[in-house]
């Protein structure tokens, strides 16, 4: 397999207008952006490149703006923010399609605190039960360690009532401060096992890269670069919405490409991307310039 492994961004950035770019392992690890993030945003703004953050976290949009401004990705690094949890909060609005439309309004959350906003102006009845759902709104684990097993009982309870499950992020796993964690999108491919039927939102599915392609509003799109950590989401979504992608190889897939002294064991890495299935046009250690 041939892939070109590039030292940084800037032996690739004049190829490109716009870049739609992973957020968690690319630009920061959940607490402050990782190192060369913040001088490889500015480098491409003043480049005059557009630049989207197209995120699977399970919340709205303006709230992950939010924060990264926190954290210290400032808002002059990039133009746009979407989010899987803004797409399926907005599906939630409008009930704009048949599965949508006959949803029902009692609301069972799987979910910590922090992401209630996905339950505020759409009208539904948040329920603790169960037996009294019409649905499930998965966001994902309420604490960093919990498991996909602590779920089975109710994800066995729900597959009974044939529930359907709308997932605000597909991802199976983060690495959060260095350690790996489930996602919602582990829970919800569970219950698919089960038979049960799900409604996923982000990446890889197509929508949310529409969203990003208007943002963007560059019409050529061999002149838009994706940049993520994983194979299953990113470079699959890139794949699939017909865009070149640039796979983070330090992020997810880290351990599993045997990343030593910043570089990865490039049999492991050619063996994990041909398993896939999916194709980047490069690899990169880190996201710097």
């Amino acid at each position: 397999m041939s892939l070109s492994l590039l030292s940084g961004l800037a032996e690739i950035a004049g190829d490109y207008d716009g870049f739609i770019l992973d957020l968690w392992g690319v630009l920061h690890d959940g607490t402050a952006p990782l190192p060369g993030v913040v001088d490889a945003l500015g480098r491409l703004k003043q480049a005059g490149k557009r630049l989207a953050v197209l995120s699977n976290a399970p919340r709205r949009a303006a709230l992950v703006e939010a924060r990264m401004n926190e954290i210290g990705i400032a808002r002059g690094l990039y133009d746009h923010v979407h989010s899987s949890g803004e797409e399926a909060w907005q599906h939630l609005r409008r009930r704009d399609d048949p599965f949508y439309a006959a949803l029902g309004r009692r609301c069972y959350h799987i979910g910590p605190a922090r992401d209630d906003n996905m339950l505020e102006g759409v009208a539904l009845d948040r329920v603790a039960d169960i037996a009294a759902a019409d649905f499930i709104l998965n966001t994902g684990p309420s604490d960093w360690d919990e498991t996909v097993a602590q779920y089975e009982p109710l994800l066995q309870a729900a597959r009974a009532r044939d529930l359907p499950m709308v997932c605000a992020n597909p991802d199976l796993v983060v690495m959060h401060q260095g350690h790996r964690a489930i996602c919602a999108g582990a829970v919800a491919e569970r219950y698919a096992e089960l038979g049960g039927r799900v409604r996923w939102h982000g990446k890889p599915f197509r929508a949310v890269y529409d969203t990003c392609f208007a943002a963007l509003g560059i019409a050529d799109r061999r002149r838009i670069l994706a940049v993520g950590d994983s194979l299953r989401t990113d470079i699959a979504g890139a794949n699939a919405a017909g865009i070149d992608a640039l796979l983070v190889t330090g992020g997810i897939h880290a351990e599993e490409f045997g990343l030593s002294g910043g570089q990865p064991d490039l049999d492991r890495l050619f063996a994990a991307v041909a398993a896939s299935g999916h194709r980047p046009r490069a690899v990169i250690a880190h996201f710097r310039w």
